[in-house]
């Protein structure tokens, strides 16, 4: 049992412990961000903790950026096509797509001077990398589905079941 910490501005910080939560709920450092609690029971009383906690005061959080790599593009954009959309596990043609069909396309090519960079590189299918070839999309008449950009990576890792509560707070797919 867990507890997702939020900072002043509604940014996830982290989760932590019921204990760590009771801690800062004594110390009021912290407000119940929803209406939805977990009890604890402690001898003859019931601890009521919320279940999403808000910093009372804004707590400034350095931002990194992420190192560029081939699979940091692939995951960043989930393996989906820049130009048409289409996401490995779909099919096209009768043929699922998997990982392997998907590569690292470079928006100004590398031999036009355009570099390894989050902003110039984006997920393709192998279809959609071959048609734009050598050339921009523009070139090309192809237009980007999204803006290729720098990931956060100050990111939470969930495991398992994520609470009802947690989801309208983080900005991920979580189902």
């Amino acid at each position: 049992m867990s507890v997702l910490l939020l900072n002043a501005s509604y940014e996830p910080l982290s989760i932590i412990s019921y204990r760590r939560a009771i801690g800062l709920l004594l110390r009021e450092r912290v407000e119940a961000a929803t209406m939805e609690s977990e009890v604890l029971h402690a001898g003859q009383q019931a601890l009521y903790v919320p279940v999403v906690l808000r910093l009372r005061r804004y707590v400034h959080v350095p931002r990194r950026g992420a190192r560029w790599s081939r699979a940091g593009v692939l995951r960043r954009d989930a393996y989906r096509c820049i130009y048409c959309g289409i996401q490995a596990g779909e099919t096209r043609a009768g043929h699922t797509l998997h990982r392997a069909d998907f590569s690292v396309d470079h928006l100004i090519p590398r031999s036009r001077g355009g570099k390894n960079g989050w902003g110039n590189t984006a997920c393709a299918c192998y279809a959609c990398n071959q048609r734009k070839g050598d050339r921009t999309p523009h070139e090309a008449g192809m237009t980007l589905l999204w803006e290729p950009k720098t990931p956060r990576v100050d990111y939470l890792v969930l495991y398992g079941e994520v609470p009802e509560a947690w989801k309208v707070y983080l900005r991920t797919n979580v189902h």
